[in-house]
């Protein structure tokens, strides 16, 4: 290293002379760090980014490593267009997890909406996004999370104001939700937002303090008035069917024995005709056939037979029935 000699005070001093290659060395090392750090950016997988040229929009790049324009010509902007955002109206989450915190507050001012009957109704909902087009997201609309919260109460105001308070609060809650959906997606499409509407849930539709114990009695009444019918259709549906069935099984029975009777008097007949046909052919035969078969049948139910020539005039004295004499 080099070395200086300055008078200091009547005396010659050596002190260190610094050599300008290394300062120079050392600025090009910082501009040439300034040049990697200014010219490079990496996108996350969940976003996207948005590259301006001077402030003026030139291009989109997906998630990886990338290059631009150093020294602040080519800035860029991340978005992220896979994370689904959330808003709340009528409530606040303070913390979420197993057991979800509440910000205490009143936000009456934003939930308290008149119906179609004329009735009032707090209503609570959440809004679900994302950003479909990062260059409208950006550069159309001034502030896209304000213009949500807008247009979000504006359409449900309308949507609620279309329906009566039974069916924003119990009958067409889910209907309302999709309608919301469709009215807020057309909006914030013409205002060119960027934004995609996922889902609209309606967390919960009360009826205002002062009227909710009266509401409260009336939808009791509406559920056991339910419940009675519920009861009666069972009640029902355990008879008629019954009822129904023992019928098909006695007519089935009827036509059952209707056949059975058919049948067999067809067949009586039938064979009575072929009895005939044989009489007449042969009558001596067939009337013993008919006398040999008839006491076939007669003689196994008798329990006391008694056999005698057809010449004998009287046997009464000789005969003894269940061991007693006969006229005794």
């Amino acid at each position: 290293m080099k070395k200086r000699i300055i008078n200091i005070g009547g005396e010659n001093v050596e002190i260190p002379a610094f050599d300008n290659r290394l300062i120079i060395y050392i600025v090009i090392g910082i501009a040439v760090l300034w040049l990697i750090f200014s010219a490079t950016y990496t996108v996350n997988t969940d976003e996207v980014g948005v590259i301006q040229r001077f402030g003026a929009y030139v291009r989109t790049t997906q998630p990886g490593l990338h290059f631009k324009l150093p020294w602040g010509i080519e800035t860029a902007k991340k978005v992220k267009t896979q994370r689904v955002f959330k808003q709340e109206f009528g409530f606040r989450t303070a913390k979420a997890g197993i057991r979800t915190e509440y910000v205490r507050g009143n936000f009456e001012s934003e939930s308290l909406m008149l119906t179609g009957d004329l009735n009032s109704a707090l209503v609570e909902w959440i809004v679900q996004y994302r950003i479909q087009n990062p260059v409208d997201y950006l550069f159309k609309v001034r502030d896209v999370e304000a213009t949500i919260r807008y247009v979000s109460e504006a359409v449900m105001r309308q949507v609620v104001g279309d329906n009566s308070v039974d069916e924003v609060i119990i009958l067409r809650r889910k209907d309302i939700a999709l309608e919301a959906t469709k009215l807020m997606q057309v909006l914030l499409d013409e205002y060119e937002t960027g934004v995609k509407i996922v889902t609209v849930n309606l967390q919960d539709v009360n009826p205002p303090v002062p009227v909710q114990a009266a509401f409260n009695e009336v939808n009791e009444a509406r559920q056991e008035k339910e419940k009675i019918i519920n009861q009666a259709w069972e009640a029902y549906n355990n008879a008629i069917p019954k009822a129904k069935g023992q019928a098909e099984q006695v007519i089935l029975e009827a036509e059952g024995y209707a056949t059975n009777r058919v049948n067999r008097s067809q067949g009586d007949a039938e064979r009575f005709l072929a009895v005939w046909h044989a009489y007449s052919k042969a009558k001596d035969v067939t009337r013993r056939r008919l006398y040999l078969e008839m006491m076939n049948d007669v003689l196994p139910k008798i329990k006391s037979k008694v056999i005698i020539d057809d010449k004998v005039r009287s046997f009464l004295p000789l005969l003894q029935l269940n061991g007693k004499e006969v006229g005794k």
